[in-house]
Parts: C-alpha cells; sequence; structure tokens
C-alpha cells in the first residue's frame, strides 16, 4: 500500500512529489542519484525519509554541503543545531571526555552525568529539579508517560491532534499525526485527543480567533474521564509556529490540578533557547510538573535527551522507568554541558528573541511583495510562514534550495524556518533574500 501521497496535511515534506523528482532530476549529478539509489538500496524504507532528498558531505555552524559542494543555509536541522553544527566547544568538550570515560556502564554513576542533571535542575523552572536521561526524544517521553502511571496510578493521558511526540509505538499512541498513527494497528488504549489550539484548524468554531473553547473541551474530558494521569502537550507547536493564545495554558494547568492529572511539556524541538527563553514553558506562565527536552541538548552531535519532574514525583524507585544503555553517557553529558554553556555564555537567549523578531518583521513586510503568503507568526527563532497553497509551499521551498536556503514544509502549507541561534546578521540577510527570490520565481 502507496502511503505517501494521501492528500492528509504530514509533518514534514511530501517526498514522492512530481515536483521533487524533477529538482533532483534538474539539480543532482548521475553519482548523487547513485548515492540515493544506494541509500533505497540497504535502508528500510518508511514514509518522510525515503527517498532521500539529497546527500550531504559536510556542516558546519549554520551551512550544510552536499557531496557536489553546494552550500545551504540550514532553516531545517531536524531542529538539533541550536548552537550550529560542529560547535569547536562541543567538539573539544567531546574529544575531552572520549579521552578520559567514553562510555560508564549502567550500574555505575560519573561526574559528568551528575553535573548535567544538576544544572539541567538548576535551569529549569519552579521544583523541575529530578532528571532522568535518555538518546532520544521517544524514549524520553516514554519515560514521562511511566512516570505520570506510577506517580498517579492512572493510565490515561490526553493529547492533542496534529501534535507529534515521537515516532515510537507509545509516543505515536499520544501524538495526533495520522502519518505516523495509520496502518499500524492498535496502539495504546487509553489515549484520547483533542483540538489543538490553533484558530486555522479549530473544529470548534471558533471564527478564525480562539476563544479558548479548545480549553473548556480539555477540561471537560478531564472531568468525565475522571481517572486522567497526565496531559501531554507542545507548549508551543514546533513545525509552524502556533503560539496558544494568553490564558490558554493557565486554564489547563487548573484543570489538571482539579481532576489530578499531571501536565507533561513536550519541548525536544522549542526548547533550549529556540523561543528565546531556555524554555519554551516560560512563554506560557504555568509550570509544568514534567517537562521533556531532547534534539539540540546533545549540541547538534551527540544524541540526548531529558525528562526532568517535579521534585515530589520521585516516586518510582522500584520500576526502571528508563534504565536505557546510554542513559548516563560522559560523552553525551559532556556535549549537553558544553552546549548550555554556550547558549548562556554567548547569550544566545538574547539573540534568539532579537533575530527572531526582526526575522518575523522581514518576512511580514515582504508579505506586501508576496500574495500567496497568509500568515507569518513565531516566537525567537521558531517561525512559520502560512502559504496560499500546497503548490506555492512545495515550488517555493525548491526555489530556495536552488539558491542555497534549506528549511522544510509542515502541514502542506506552512514554511518551517528555524536556524541555529549562533546565525550571523550576514546570513540571515542572504536566508531572507533567498526566500524572498524563491517565493517570486514560485508565484510566477
Amino acid at each position: 500500500m502507496n502511503l505517501d501521497n494521501r492528500s492528509i496535511a504530514v509533518e514534514g515534506d511530501v517526498n514522492l512529489s512530481d515536483r521533487r523528482q524533477r529538482w533532483q532530476v534538474e539539480q543532482l549529478s548521475e553519482s548523487t542519484l547513485q548515492m540515493l539509489a544506494d541509500d533505497a538500496d540497504v535502508f528500510l524504507r518508511q514514509s518522510l525519509s525515503t527517498p532521500c532528498l539529497n546527500a550531504i558531505r559536510a556542516a558546519q555552524g549554520s551551512w550544510i554541503e552536499d557531496v557536489e559542494g553546494r552550500r545551504y543555509l540550514d532553516f531545517h536541522g531536524n531542529s538539533v543545531h541550536q548552537v550550529g553544527y560542529g560547535h569547536p566547544r562541543v567538539v573539544q568538550a567531546i574529544r575531552d571526555q572520549l579521552d578520559s570515560l567514553p562510555f560508564c556502564p549502567r550500574r555505575y554513576t560519573n561526574a559528568p552525568s551528575i553535573a548535567l542533571a544538576r544544572k539541567l535542575g538548576e535551569l529549569a523552572p519552579g521544583r523541575l529539579n529530578k532528571v532522568l536521561f535518555a538518546t532520544g526524544g521517544s524514549s524520553a517521553i516514554g519515560i514521562a508517560m511511566k512516570l505520570a502511571r506510577v506517580a498517579t496510578g492512572r493510565f490515561k493521558t490526553v493529547s492533542m491532534w496534529g501534535s507529534f511526540h515521537g515516532a515510537s509505538l507509545d509516543s505515536i499512541s499520544v501524538g495526533g499525526e495520522a502519518q505516523f498513527r495509520s496502518h499500524i494497528g492498535p496502539l495504546l488504549p487509553g489515549t484520547s485527543h483533542v483540538p489543538p489550539p490553533d484558530p486555522r484548524r479549530c473544529p470548534l468554531n471558533c471564527g478564525g480567533v480562539c476563544s479558548m473553547a479548545c480549553a473548556s473541551y480539555l477540561s471537560y474530558v478531564l472531568e468525565h474521564e475522571g481517572d486522567v494521569g497526565a496531559v501531554i502537550a507542545e507548549p508551543i507547536r514546533a513545525t509552524t509556529g502556533v503560539v496558544p493564545p494568553e490564558g490558554y495554558w493557565r486554564e489547563v494547568r487548573d484543570a489538571c490540578d482539579r481532576h489530578g492529572a499531571l501536565l507533561i511539556f513536550d519541548e525536544i524541538p522549542v526548547g533550549l533557547g529556540r523561543t528565546g527563553c531556555m524554555f519554551a514553558t516560560e512563554w506560557t506562565g504555568v509550570e509544568p510538573d514534567i517537562l521533556v527536552l531532547g534534539k539540540g541538548l546533545g549540541g547538534g552531535i551527540f544524541p540526548l535527551a531529558a525528562v526532568i519532574a517535579h521534585e515530589d514525583l520521585d516516586v518510582a524507585g522500584q520500576v526502571s522507568l528508563g534504565h536505557y544503555t546510554h542513559e548516563k553517557s560522559p560523552v553525551g553529558a559532556a556535549a549537553g554541558l558544553a552546549t548550555l554553556s554556550i547558549i548562556e555564555e554567548e547569550n544566545l537567549l538574547e539573540r534568539s528573541r532579537t533575530l527572531g523578531h526582526e526575522l518575523v518583521c522581514r518576512l511580514k513586510g515582504m508579505m506586501k511583495r508576496h500574495s500567496s503568503m497568509v500568515e507569518v507568526r513565531g516566537v525567537g527563532l521558531t517561525v512559520g510562514v502560512e502559504m496560499a497553497s500546497r503548490t506555492v509551499a512545495e515550488e517555493t521551498m525548491y526555489r530556495a534550495l536552488d539558491h542555497g536556503l534549506n528549511f522544510k514544509v509542515s502541514e502542506g502549507t506552512v514554511l518551517t524556518l528555524t536556524p541555529p541561534l549562533t546565525i550571523s546578521n550576514e546570513e540571515l540577510d542572504l536566508a531572507v533574500d533567498a526566500l524572498d527570490a524563491a517565493l517570486g520565481e514560485a508565484e510566477s
């Protein structure tokens, strides 16, 4: 069954479209096309990843370079490159750690892991100061779900349609992306979903301006289910830049407190400065019970994720919540410590806010010239540009590649722009000019 060309809006690019095939024929050499064929030959095929777009040979700072020598400013990066690619301080921290302690067996602890856990607890708001590590965001979501079950004695969850929390079976059960849930078979029981706080696609008749009926509906579900253990949500939608209206998360937080459910914030793509704050929860005005980090925590090099829980939730000593082989990786912890130091010492939070505001303003200014741009939104350097149609969004993406700018299209019509927080002013100028040119060509 071919699921790749379904008409639903999905998390990432449509990778089997005629436009992609045409771009590859026009732009890629026979040797690169052979690499893509070799990739398809050895890897299991999966939607959104197969066939690959291109082949990369280098990544440094804000740039990636393909095997034919073309360079692209990377406004995609799978949201791992807050500090850019190959930051020398992260690289050096990893090298130094490899020389002393490259691995720590799970029955032991080590100084870098303790230091990183303590640092995250110090940075996180309120009493979020108990930590577990994992090698990826999906695994960290699983840890958070298991902890919520142990702490509350309940197994039910409420999450949002359209959300993404990872690709493992438990994380797609709470996720709301049809691309990951469909044709898999039975998922985890007890996983209810509600509409997200997104007036673009709200089924609750908000009329394009959020009335927070979705918050009331979520509260209604908690009340009538009666035994929900956790609400799992993205505080800010990573791929579209949609920010819930002021007061939404306060209503949700109050509803969780009334009905005995924990609030779990998934900050895997939007944490660590991408929104202009160390944690996206700082924009919400509430404190979750559990916060999940990933992606950029390893400095764009090492796979690393973390669960940061309220200290009162340290109640699962009899259960192996994670106990993963590389859970307390000293090398991963060294990368994480270096990343946090870079964010703080290079003032990347302020830079994210400043450049993000500049980027949004410049993009809104471009709307006067480009009728295909419907809306520009975002917080910090998490920016979404809503386009008038899927066709023009996809065409813009390929035209932008021709001008040296890489980003992805989300939900069919949103240009997702997530550059490194270390991007220079000159590089930002180049990216805006490239997008401006690409839009002009896509509309012609």
